[in-house]
């Protein structure tokens, strides 16, 4: 007559749904590990090697002025001064247009 004590049976064997258990969890940790794993390296991909713009060599704000925000898109740089004002730069470096932006 076999009797159940806690996990394993009488004569030392262990109940054959907790081994599958045990099975089960081992993967599911395994499992886990690989993914952070990959979630790691997708990151240490993709913040080594930045798609950044080129920039021009030169850009020249306005005496006085200093930059508070840059923007970049395929064809121009766009830069918001601490005067309020928006200027646009060719890819080339040179001011495009300068924009006042009106305060309400």
């Amino acid at each position: 007559m076999k009797r159940q004590i806690d996990h394993v049976d009488v004569q030392g064997e262990p109940v054959p749904h907790l081994r599958f258990l045990k099975l089960m969890v081992g993967g599911l940790a395994v499992a886990m590990v690989l993914g952070l794993a990959a979630i790691v390296a997708i990151l240490w991909i993709r913040l080594n090697s930045p798609v950044l713009p080129e920039l021009p060599d030169t850009v020249a704000l306005p005496s006085g002025s200093a930059a508070r925000a840059v923007t970049f898109s395929e064809e121009r740089l766009i830069v918001v001064t601490d005067k309020d004002e928006l200027l646009i730069y060719g890819r080339d470096g040179a001011l495009e247009k300068q924009i006042r932006l009106d305060q309400p």
